[in-house]
């Protein structure tokens, strides 16, 4: 009896819906275009005024040419997760440049329930299937109109639209951050920045292994440097706050081989920042230099090396000129000077100054610039000062917590009967951590932990004798060339005779 009845009433639902399909299909191919679209238009109005909800979309692209809207991609990526969990109708996507290798969203006509403080709202993924086919330049647009559709009570519209919609469209974007691919960018040169897809800068993805808790530095420098970092990333609404572009100036100097590079790995991994490694020789002018500032994104770290040898940044900017010959041919020694004048670049130290922390300094927002280099003293004041590098890191020689960690890294060993010995060489001499590290990293399948730390051992005896023997030699040569001076005055002395010696006796008593 039961299933009779079942049958029934499936038999009746499946009569509906044949009316239904059927009343479709006539009111499609008999009424005209404007009064189907009128009857659509106020039968919505009629059902809104009923429903206690509403509706609101967000297309995928925007705009007069296409340009895919950026609160789409957010929406995207911040139901990716949910999609995953709660659809049941997902669609992969290989995404560029992201750290995951696919990611999964809600195929079209799908629904996820979203809920945000206490509030449940319903998200679904819409499309818009053409009319006609025709030809697009944006083959993602032309097999239809992708949008989502927001939909809650009316009674929550005042708090979707102020908080919730913010609160996605931020948690997308931080998503998209925290997944994308980290790249390393270098500049081009100006020659190539015109013509099909030419780029100021090129790319390449960022893998460098370096972090801070492989870096060989003393825990507590790492700890400062580490909280100097999360307090900027934090600072956005501090540096609106007091007025400042949100940006900060690192200065890392030091011996060759002190870990500078490497210090600049481990920020970005620290951070999730890409990096942009700009080549001063390449820039020809303040001009191009700011273009290139221009180009750069958020969340970067741009890093110029070496930069005392990157430029001449003293303001005089002299060229080396060469002696020639009378017989020299003056035709090409004028090609020559005209050679050197177009490659050498007419960035100044005013235009760095600027870029680092001029009006143009503050587009983009929340970056680093970081100077590395060698010879400290060699920069100019107005460039290192405080407020365009604000914080000054000395890299120096390798310490006994360094080579812990560098013995970690490299032998898998957190303390050992020679750490003593190795401990007392090392106050005693100074050596770089890639020196180390090197003495430290096996050779060969038979070299153990003990045969590696005995090596440095050696290597810090033999560092220490080759100092000491410097120290003696430059003793040596300093108390010669005292005896020579001495020599030459009393030489000098002989000459002039005894009045004029003791002229000058009397007059260093009267000084006295």
């Amino acid at each position: 009896m039961m299933t009779m009845m079942m049958g029934e009433k499936w038999a009746q639902l499946g009569s509906v819906i044949g009316s239904i399909m059927f009343a479709w299909a006539m009111f499609n191919q008999y009424f005209p275009q404007q009064l189907r679209d009128f009857i659509l238009k106020y039968g919505r109005k009629f059902v809104g005024f009923l429903s206690p909800n509403i509706h609101i979309t967000f297309h995928e692209f925007s705009g007069e040419y296409f340009k895919r809207s950026e609160a789409y991609a957010a929406i995207q990526t911040y139901l990716s997760d949910k999609s995953s969990m709660k659809a049941k109708n997902l669609k992969a996507e290989v995404v560029k440049d992201s750290s995951q290798s696919v990611i999964l969203s809600m195929a079209e006509n799908e629904e996820v329930t979203d809920e945000f403080e206490g509030v449940k709202l319903l998200w679904a993924s819409m499309k818009h299937a053409p009319r006609t086919q025709s030809f697009s330049w944006y083959p993602e647009a032309a097999d239809g109109k992708r949008y989502y559709k927001l939909t809650f009570h009316k009674s929550k519209r005042e708090f979707v639209t102020r908080t919730y919609i913010h609160h996605v469209l931020q948690e997308g974007k931080e998503i998209t951050v925290r997944n994308r691919q980290r790249k390393l960018y270098t500049n081009n040169p100006s020659q190539n920045w015109h013509g099909y897809q030419a780029r100021k800068w090129s790319h390449v993805a960022f893998e460098h292994p370096s972090t801070f808790d492989t870096l060989a530095m003393e825990s507590k420098k790492k700890e400062e440097i580490k909280n100097d970092l999360t307090k900027f990333s934090q600072g956005k609404e501090y540096y609106k706050k007091i007025g400042k572009a949100w940006k900060r100036g690192y200065l890392l100097y030091g011996p060759p081989g002190t870990g500078k590079s490497s210090m600049i790995a481990a920020m970005a991994d620290f951070l999730k920042y890409d990096i942009y490694d700009l080549e001063l020789t390449t820039v020809k002018d303040n001009t191009e230099l700011r273009k290139l500032l221009i180009e750069t994104t958020s969340k970067s770290i741009i890093v110029i090396e070496d930069i005392d040898c990157s430029l001449d940044l003293t303001g005089q900017r002299k060229k080396k000129k060469v002696e020639e010959e009378e017989t020299k041919d003056p035709v090409s020694k004028m090609a020559k000077d005209e050679e050197e004048e177009s490659n050498s670049t007419k960035v100044t130290l005013s235009g760095l100054l600027n870029f680092i922390d001029g009006i143009w300094s503050a587009t983009g927002g929340e970056r680093l610039i970081i100077f590395t280099t060698n010879h400290v003293e060699k920069l100019d004041p107005a460039l290192i000062r405080r407020g365009r590098m604000d914080k000054h890191i000395e890299l120096s020689y390798c310490c006994f917590q360094a080579f812990k960690v560098l013995a970690k890294n490299y032998l898998d060993v957190d303390s050992h009967p020679l750490f003593e010995t190795i401990g007392h060489l090392l106050e005693e001499t100074n050596m770089t951590p890639a020196d180390v590290a090197e003495n430290l990293m096996p050779k060969s399948l038979t070299e153990d932990a003990d045969t590696c730390l005995k090596n440095l051992i050696e290597a810090l005896e033999t560092a220490k004798e080759e100092a000491r023997k410097k120290a003696e030699e430059d003793m040596r040569l300093k108390v010669e060339k005292e005896e020579k001076e001495k020599q030459q005055v009393a030489q000098e002395d002989v000459k002039c005779g005894p009045f004029v010696v003791l002229e000058k006796c009397v007059t260093e008593i009267i000084d006295n």
